[in-house]
């Protein structure tokens, strides 16, 4: 079985290993085919070092080596390089990077810096963290760099600043305006990605963050013709719970798009190529007697342990199966 999926940083992350977990116990037999395309609008420069943060928190969270309380960065780290930058006065001090992971953003940058394109150098640090041995290949969404920005008003002008210093230094609390992804309109998918899509036998959409995570992916070019030509069923998972997003600020991102923060608005997002959507069972879309053009399966949808996330993984697989029996497809999920 391929499975393809796009996926953001913790909440995609934690899923794609509840995923793992999932298959490793219903069907020990069988090696996987997982291939992941991950988000990389949120990279950003920091101290002359490229960081990639989705592709990392996916790393470190497949690989076991993840700060399972934050949900991203090293577990056991320490932050004496930062602390020295600190008394350097560089800048920015803002967003904290600590020792361990100074040793992923310096080697990412040292194969950049020779010509190595970005799906490449992820290869090798997906190697350092056995992903091979997990079934998982992790593809950044394009090799072009990509920032996305953040069009805020300050002093009655209107100014552009990166998306994480908004995500992370202001934690969303600037009334954003819009936002603008650098370089995507000319970005190219990186080698794979669409022939993951078109040759999959199912197609996940974690619940990431649907604006700047999966909107982003969705915005490389071919991306989105790729999904609505895919043979595959399409089955996401709403990323919403109790109307609220379980972390970070995927309500705020919503409304500043003009999406309203519920399970339906999300999915219309998708509309043009999702088949199947699961929520929480308090989700209006939930309740007995409505209606709606996607199969949708309510159950518990908090990410609480890794055997709840594979709960979650099991039920999206198990939509997809019955997807792809009504469609005559079942025979390409075993």
């Amino acid at each position: 079985m391929r499975i393809t999926a796009l996926a953001g940083g913790v909440g995609g992350a934690r899923f794609l290993r509840g995923l793992v977990h999932h298959l490793r116990a219903a069907h020990p037999d069988d090696r996987p085919e997982i291939i992941v395309i991950g988000n990389t609008g949120d990279d950003i420069t920091l101290f002359g070092l490229r960081v990639c943060p989705d592709l990392d928190t996916i790393l470190y969270t497949l690989g076991g080596g993840v700060h399972e309380g934050q949900g991203w960065g090293r577990v056991d780290e320490s932050h004496h390089v930062a602390a020295e930058l600190a008394e350097l006065g560089a800048t920015p001090q803002w967003f904290s990077l600590g020792d361990k992971d100074f040793a992923t953003h310096i080697f990412r940058s040292q194969l950049l810096a020779r010509g190595m394109p970005l799906s490449a150098v992820t290869a090798q640090l997906a190697d350092r963290w056995g992903l091979a041995e997990q079934g998982v290949t992790l593809l950044p969404m394009t090799d072009t760099p990509v920032e996305t920005h953040v069009v805020v008003t300050e002093g009655g002008d209107q100014v552009a600043i990166h998306f994480q210093e908004w995500w992370v230094r202001h934690q969303a609390a600037l009334e954003a305006d819009r936002f603008v992804v650098a370089g995507l309109d000319s970005a190219a998918a990186a080698p794979g990605v669409l022939e993951a899509i078109r040759s999959a036998d199912v197609v996940l959409l974690p619940p990431s963050n649907p604006v700047v995570s999966i909107g982003i992916i969705l915005g490389v070019p071919g991306v989105r013709d790729a999904l609505r030509g895919s043979r595959a069923p399409v089955v996401g998972v709403s990323p919403l719970v109790g109307g609220r997003p379980v972390r970070g600020h995927a309500d705020v991102c919503l409304r500043t798009i003009g999406v309203d923060t519920t399970s339906e608005a999300v999915a219309g997002l998708y509309q043009d190529f999702l088949d199947g959507w699961l929520v929480d069972p308090d989700d209006p879309m939930a309740q007995p007697g409505r209606t709606s053009r996607l199969a949708v399966v309510a159950r518990p949808l908090l990410m609480s342990s890794v055997a709840a996330a594979a709960d979650i993984a099991g039920a999206a697989l198990a939509l997809a199966q019955q997807l792809a029996a009504a469609t005559g497809e079942a025979e390409a999920l075993p």
